[in-house]
């Protein structure tokens, strides 16, 4: 499934994340930046061991909550990760909107920066950190479709998913987002958030 945003396009597929022809991988890490499981895993399991040892180096700090940072790809076709550190549900009390728009946002940022064309995201926070599907696809398709709709660079984000569940959800927010005004959405760093989703560092060279 797909949806035109002007001249550029939003893509829902079922699929391995790690196999995808794009430009840029968005890695759903934690804040360690350490790997783990689903996602996390299977990307540094693809991508070898390099990815680890160049998180650990640039980044010993880690990533906050919210935020996102880049590295190379490893053994992947991708030229950078983007590990993005989205937000624990806690209920919808805790600004976990606003945090996962900002991490949506956060990885869009470095897109731009490094002059991506293509970029796939997992559904961020939906596994083990259990945000509801509905809520994450929201919040998720809303921020990219106001960021394409303003884009002249990235010309393609591509929703790589798993499950017959969570590509329903998402299906079901992408059509209802094409009969919106997406000059109505919310990017990361909602009015009233203090998350600041620009990168804090350098990004890594090519």
């Amino acid at each position: 499934m797909f949806r035109q945003v002007g001249r550029n396009r939003i893509e829902l597929v079922q699929g391995d994340i790690t196999r995808q022809q794009v430009d840029a991988i968005v890695n759903a890490a934690n804040s360690a930046l350490a790997g783990g499981g689903g996602v996390d895993g299977a990307i540094h399991q693809a991508a070898g061991p390099s990815i680890l040892e160049e998180t650990r180096r640039r980044y010993p700090e880690g990533c906050p909550t919210g935020s996102a940072v880049a590295t190379r790809a490893g053994r992947l076709s991708a030229k950078y990760l983007f590990h993005a550190v989205g937000p624990i549900w806690r209920g919808g009390t805790s600004g976990e909107d606003e945090l996962l728009r900002s991490t949506i946002s956060a990885c869009l940022d470095l897109a731009e920066a490094y002059s991506c064309e293509s970029v796939a995201f997992p559904a961020i926070s939906t596994g083990a950190y259990r945000y509801p599907l509905d809520l994450a696809a929201q919040a998720t398709l809303e921020t990219i479709s106001a960021r394409l709709a303003a884009s002249e660079n990235l010309k393609l984000v591509r929703m790589v998913l798993f499950g017959e569940g969570a590509y329903g959800q998402f299906s079901r927010v992408l059509e209802s987002l094409a009969l919106t005004d997406v000059s109505n959405f919310r990017e990361g760093g909602a009015v009233g958030s203090d998350v600041d989703s620009t990168p804090k560092r350098p990004l890594p060279s090519e």
